[in-house]
């Protein structure tokens, strides 16, 4: 079959959008998915840029939703004409997964940042190139082909143009704090970035019962929408100094949680200072960057915690259906993040989501598309 993707054809590159791309044949439990739409994420950008790597040339995207064509033979939940939204592959058999960690999976790395199929196999390519996918999903394309795994089937009536990015933005950031942190009602939290996965880190403190949950970042227009959103202090760092002002509204203390979204060495060691004694801090940026931490100064020492989490430690075929809950009792109003564009305006819509612009870009795929159909 062929198809219609957004390439990038070596680091550093913009999206070039190329036709006649071969796709993989639809093995066993595979989906042959008509992608509506799909969100834009940082990690996207980390490969486009050279930052991360999953080989060149490569399809990216990986917060898809669309509509299934066909289904591999050894599928069972699955069929055609369902809607479905896309997120990472885990193989769900390995001791991680079926202790509920699918983010730890054992064949995560080479199921889902190696640029192949689980099988070794690639899903595209063009004259006799071989183009790698990202997630086993690549959905930066009109139809893609994902093992079953990587699907989560949702209800017919909502507007898959918004969902797609429940697959990783708002699943990492919402999942980071219910799966991870935990924290108890009337606990307090810092979250350093009010992009996606900030935003939704916050509306997630919300609902966990947090009574001070504290937006860190230097765009005003983002504060501004994080309150609207849960927040119940903001800080601009443009203003202040986030540690000694966080201190300021708990007491002196600090905050029993902090996330940093940012990878911003010098915001890392804010939210990690900002924690109260025996406080943690989840680490939950796609970057390269380090961070000079003291063992004992600034943990040992006060008892804290750096943790990392990948994927929100979230298993999406649990996690997802969650937060569509949640959504329509009006508690994660995520669709206040985004605005769509057409699918030749890849670039522009990444360099808007690079820049700050837009929090959650949203890349309509299928224009045709009508909610409900």
């Amino acid at each position: 079959m062929k198809i219609k993707a957004a390439v990038v054809k070596n680091a550093g590159d913009p999206f070039t959008i190329e036709d006649n791309i071969d796709l993989h044949e639809v093995g066993p439990t595979d989906l042959q998915v008509h992608i509506v739409a799909s969100g834009i994420c940082h990690s996207d950008e980390a490969i486009r840029s050279g930052e991360a790597s999953v080989g060149y040339p490569a399809i990216l995207g990986h917060e898809g939703s669309g509509i299934v064509e066909k289904v591999g033979a050894n599928v069972t939940d699955f069929k055609p004409g369902d809607h479905v939204i896309l997120s990472y592959w885990t193989d769900g058999t390995c001791d991680k997964c079926l202790a509920g960690h699918a983010g730890q999976c054992r064949n995560y790395t080479k199921g889902d940042l190696m640029g192949v199929r689980p099988d070794g196999d690639y899903n595209f390519s063009k004259d006799g190139q071989h183009i790698s996918n990202m997630l086993n999903q690549s959905s930066f394309a009109t139809t893609t082909v994902v093992e079953q795994r990587n699907a989560v089937k949702i209800d017919k009536d909502l507007d898959l143009r918004k969902f797609g990015p429940l697959g990783c933005g708002y699943v990492t950031g919402s999942g980071t704090v219910l799966n991870a942190l935990q924290p108890r009602p009337g606990q307090t939290i810092a979250v350093f970035g009010t992009g996606a996965v900030g935003l939704a880190a916050m509306m997630a403190a919300k609902i966990s019962g947090c009574i001070k949950i504290i937006a860190v970042d230097r765009h005003e227009a983002r504060l501004e929408l994080a309150k609207e959103l849960g927040a119940t202090h903001t800080i601009n760092t443009n203003d202040d100094d986030p540690v000694a002002k966080i201190k300021e509204l708990t007491g002196g203390y600090g905050v029993d949680f902090s996330i940093d979204t940012t990878g911003a060495p010098v915001i890392t060691k804010a939210a990690i200072d900002a924690l109260t004694t025996g406080g943690t801090c989840a680490g939950i940026a796609v970057t390269s960057n380090s961070v000079n931490v003291s063992e004992w100064g600034d943990l040992s020492a006060f008892d804290k915690n750096f943790i990392g989490v990948l994927m929100g430690d979230s298993v999406p075929q649990l996690d997802i259906p969650r937060l569509m809950e949640f959504y329509k009792l009006g508690w994660f109003p995520f669709d206040k993040t985004e605005k769509f564009y057409d699918f030749d305006q890849i670039n522009e819509a990444n360099e808007d989501s690079r820049t700050g612009k837009v929090i959650k870009p949203v890349l309509i795929i299928d224009k045709d598309y009508q909610p409900g159909d």
